[in-house]
């Protein structure tokens, strides 16, 4: 389960396009956190996550943060500062069980095209192929065609698909995205099928294509509702800080994860009826050239990074997998993260004003720096550092809690399954 919203330059204080996605997966999926260079290609073929695609004579560089069993990335962005996310998205229509993800479509997008509108071309001809398809999950069967938000500094556009079929909108001011069709009627672009279908009267592409029992309960239609209208209250005002709050955000306030729902924006792995936990989040702000990631899960509990391709990524540590290794990135932070869980409400309140304090300085200190190679890559380990400076200030502070029986129970299982004793 994902979200992803963006707000036009129309629609930001600045003038810049804001992209902005939490990634949502089963709770052991660590998710990786890389800047991949430009490369020049002598191979005929590169392996996506399940199948074989044309390789090219060169790919663009890009920041991809991308589970880490998989080829494709949930989101990312590249050297043009061109940003992808999905989301999966449930209809009727059967999904082949080989074929290219939405994950490894994000990526081969962002290294093979330049703009929002040439990505846009670049995925209706793979989904009108039939090329999509194949697992979304590592351990567990979940089938699913995607919708994208694709972006650049000029334009945004909302793209949906359903097998071989996909409707397409240019987006003025803002929108949002969750698990569930968004287009009726409305669209700018569509495939043949869709306008042959339009053609024979009254057609609604959402809820022609939509299956009900799968979207009910993935509740994207009132994540997406929360956060369109949190976008369109701010409207022409929305900030950096505004985006980082939303995807901070839960249904409910005092938060309480043992109580939270698939309707939190930030969400908590819960158990059967809550199966996902955010792995990782991204804004980009398209037009400065300043990609902000955490790199870790539950951005409540996380801190955005300022990561450019001219200053580039710190040492992250050894690759991450589902089994936990304290010396990776990803990992380090979600011991701590889990650990808080156990005794959450007893503490957020003063952690998210350190959070807050932190996160404001990083913020000012990218506004005021030189944007030179070299200042670029000392703000990015500064910020990095901080961040592990507050990580250990907390984890000392930190007394463990017991979580409810059932909560505590499906945690516990989740824990075994990584390695990982608290």
């Amino acid at each position: 389960m994902c979200d992803i919203l963006v707000a036009a330059p129309e629609a930001t204080k600045e003038g810049v396009t804001l992209f902005a996605k939490n990634s949502d997966r089963e709770p052991n999926e660590a998710q990786v956190l890389e800047l991949i260079p430009r490369r020049k290609h002598d191979e005929e073929k590169v392996k996506l996550t399940y199948v074989e695609f044309p390789q090219v004579k060169e790919t663009y560089a890009v920041i991809l943060s991308r589970p880490w069993w998989m080829w494709g990335a949930e989101m990312g962005v590249n050297e043009f500062e061109l940003a992808i996310g999905n989301t999966a998205v449930f209809t009727k229509v059967k999904v082949p069980e080989k074929g290219i993800t939405g994950m490894d479509m994000i990526r081969l997008a962002l290294e093979r095209t330049k703009s929002a509108k040439e990505a846009l071309e670049f995925i209706t001809g793979l989904v009108e192929h039939g090329l999509q398809g194949g697992n979304g999950s590592k351990n567990h069967k979940l089938y699913y065609f995607s919708s994208f938000i694709i972006a650049d500094p000029k334009e945004a556009w909302v793209l949906e698909t359903v097998g071989k079929e996909w409707v397409a909108k240019r987006i003025e001011g803002v929108y949002s995205i969750s698990n569930a069709l968004t287009i009726e009627s409305d669209w700018d672009m569509a495939s043949e099928g869709v306008e042959a279908l339009a053609r024979r009267g009254s057609f609604n592409f959402a809820r022609h294509f939509s299956d009900r029992f799968y979207t009910h309960f993935a509740h994207g239609r009132e994540r997406r509702a929360f956060t369109l209208r949190k976008l369109q209250e701010k409207e022409s005002e929305i900030t950096l800080e505004y985006m980082m709050s939303l995807l901070r955000s839960h249904s409910f306030e005092p938060y309480s994860p043992e109580k939270g729902s698939m309707r939190d924006i930030c969400m908590h792995y819960g158990g059967l009826t809550r199966p996902s936990q955010t792995a990782s989040s991204q804004i980009s702000e398209l037009g400065k050239g300043l990609h902000w990631f955490t790199g870790t899960s539950n951005p409540c509990l996380s801190v955005f990074k300022p990561v450019t391709f001219a200053g580039g990524l710190p040492d992250l540590g050894k690759e991450p997998t589902d089994r936990y290794d304290p010396e990776t990135y990803w990992w380090r932070f979600e011991a701590f993260h889990r650990k808080f869980l156990t005794n959450y409400r007893a503490y957020i309140a003063d952690f998210a004003r350190e959070r807050d304090r932190l996160q404001a300085e990083i913020i000012e200190k990218a506004g005021e720096i030189e944007k030179t190679p070299e200042d670029l890559r000392i703000l990015t380990e500064w910020a990095f550092r901080e961040e592990k400076i507050l990580l250990e200030r907390w984890e000392a502070i930190l007394k463990p809690g017991r979580l409810p029986f059932l909560f505590g129970r499906a945690w516990k299982k989740v824990n075994e399954g990584a390695g990982l004793e608290l």
